[in-house]
């Protein structure tokens, strides 16, 4: 059995990539590589890690048949989807813990290297920046990873974005980060991969949540104030898309989200891209809960989460960080029982300590994980914060010893209507007292159908809005209509200013919303600046 695919016809007719990637000409792509990122040529920008040029195409020559794998002519989404029903796919572990694991020599000198000695602020912590400086360091990490049993390794690109580099004034560099901590993962697969052929190893290129979210208010006093828009998400994770590809990754992967608009931003950046390099690339991506209540920062449940970012059609959704395996037991278990497509986990190594440390040990991390395993709701594992290749050593041998299975992909269901806020609504599960289908959907937050609500938004009240909104839900709403046409106001300005609140309020934000509307570029705007489905 397969996941579902996108609809193009690369993904359809699994159409093996070509790794050619110097032939893409979409004038997006060559914006990104001869824009005011663009590398220096090889004497500089290779430099440090001995490139002598700064090549853009990956293809490698061997047999095609599984289990070999043979760049060029293998279907990237036909090799996995066979290994991953085949066994549990073993990950990598957290890229930061063996850097801080380096020692005092990796001081802010170290980070700076040579190329960077007088930059104008200080750059220790920003890890991302040692796969230009300390490239032999992070190229070391990637293959002891791979020495203790990861096939797959994420990229060293967590904050390689223009967003996150800002807090580094490192923002032209974003593509050459991502080339670079691409292409050194590259040649570690490679070097391991020729060791047994038979067991290839992929680059999964790693698109972190950057510092910054779309759909949450940095302002306690104006809960409808952002600091970064959609566009400019989508921007800023299609130049890393690029800058990864270039490097030679073979999957990627949108991870540690804990705002599903930054996810959507990325997958329809993804998106973009597959579209503009006509070619399939699988697309995995991991939500991150930030307590025990099981919810992302932003609020969502898990299946709200998966049914917010379903429709990109993801290879392999998950979770990771911000907890340890005993607390994902029950997140872990719903998702595995509601995703349509392969499941993953890497958890961290326990709960951080009262030192910031993490206290379990690579037995204790195979012993909290065997829940997984024993259930069969994993198709991959690995680790995150604390987590070291002992770690991920000690998960492939308790797999090996037991002879654990993955999990099975779903049978394929009737279509339906899944729509999510915070919470997650399948459309057909809805009854009335009867037991007859029945959506309820409330409208009197629409200017059409409400007075009172007309003349709250004329007025400006949204406090007031969002009480109507409110007690909607209470009523028993199922979805929440939206519409604010009126010739006297400003459509579009009020509609993302009542969206953007209105995500921020628990009580009303739970129940999805519709966008009611006979202007298109009113829904346009909106559908940018919610983290959940809209109708």
């Amino acid at each position: 059995m397969e996941p579902p695919a996108p609809t193009s016809e690369y993904a359809q007719n699994k159409v093996p990539p070509s790794y050619e990637w110097s032939k893409l000409s979409h004038p997006n792509i060559t914006k990104v590589r001869n824009g005011k990122g663009k590398m220096p040529d090889a004497s500089v920008a290779g430099a440090a890690a001995g490139w002598s040029d700064l090549r853009l195409d990956w293809t490698a020559n061997g047999p095609a048949a599984y289990p070999n794998f043979s760049r060029g002519k293998t279907s990237t989404r036909a090799y996995i989807t066979a290994m991953f029903n085949s066994e549990v796919t073993m990950y990598d572990g957290a890229m930061g813990t063996m850097i801080q694991n380096q020692g005092k020599w990796l001081d802010e000198d170290a980070y700076r290297g040579d190329r960077f000695k007088g930059w104008s602020c200080n750059v220790k912590g920003n890890n991302d920046m040692l796969s230009l400086t300390q490239p032999a360091t992070i190229k070391k990490i990637y293959k002891e990873y791979l020495q203790s049993g990861s096939r797959l390794i994420g990229t060293n690109t967590f904050s390689s974005t223009t967003i996150a580099q800002a807090d580094y004034s490192m923002e032209a560099f974003a593509y050459e980060l991502n080339y670079a901590g691409a292409r050194l993962a590259r040649e570690a697969c490679d070097e391991i991969t020729a060791e047994n052929p038979s067991r290839p190893r992929f680059v999964v290129g790693a698109l972190g949540p950057t510092n910054r979210t779309g759909s949450i208010s940095p302002s306690v006093e104006d809960s409808s104030m952002r600091n970064v828009t959609f566009d400019e998400l989508v921007e800023a994770y299609y130049e890393q898309v690029v800058g990864l590809m270039d490097g030679g990754a073979d999957i990627l992967m949108v991870e540690t989200i804990f705002d599903t608009l930054n996810a959507k931003a990325a997958l329809y950046a993804i998106g973009e891209y597959l579209e503009h390099a006509c070619v399939d690339i699988p697309v995995f991506v991991s939500g991150t809960l930030v307590d025990l209540s099981g919810r992302t920062l932003s609020g969502q449940t898990t299946e709200a989460f998966y049914a917010s970012i379903r429709h990109a059609k993801p290879m392999c959704v998950g979770l990771n960080c911000a907890l340890g395996a005993q607390q994902m037991v029950p997140f872990v278990k719903r998702l595995s029982e509601c995703a349509e497509c392969f499941v993953h986990v890497y958890s961290n190594a326990g709960l951080p300590n009262a030192m910031g440390g993490y206290d379990d040990t690579p037995a204790d991390m195979a012993k909290y994980n065997s829940t997984f395993f024993e259930n069969n709701w994993l198709n991959m594992v690995g680790g995150c914060c604390g987590s070291t290749p002992p770690h991920i050593a000690a998960l492939k041998g308790l797999i090996d010893e037991k002879g654990f299975k993955p999990r099975q992909l779903p049978p394929t269901r009737r279509p339906k209507m899944w729509l999510s806020g915070l919470e997650d609504l399948v459309v057909d599960d809805v009854v009335n007292h009867l037991g007859m289908p029945f959506l309820n959907v409330g409208e009197r937050c629409n200017i059409a159908g409400s007075m009172a609500f007309k003349k709250i938004m004329m007025a400006g009240d949204y406090g007031k809005a969002m009480d109507i909104a409110k007690k909607q839900v209470i009523d028993g709403a199922h979805v929440i209509d939206i519409n604010v046409d009126d010739g006297m106001l400003d459509g579009l300005a009020a509609m993302q200013k009542f969206v953007k609140i209105a995500v921020t309020e628990p009580e009303v934000a739970k129940a999805p919303f519709m966008l009611d509307s006979s202007k298109f570029d009113i829904v346009l705007a909106v559908l940018s600046g919610a983290k959940a489905s809209l109708l």
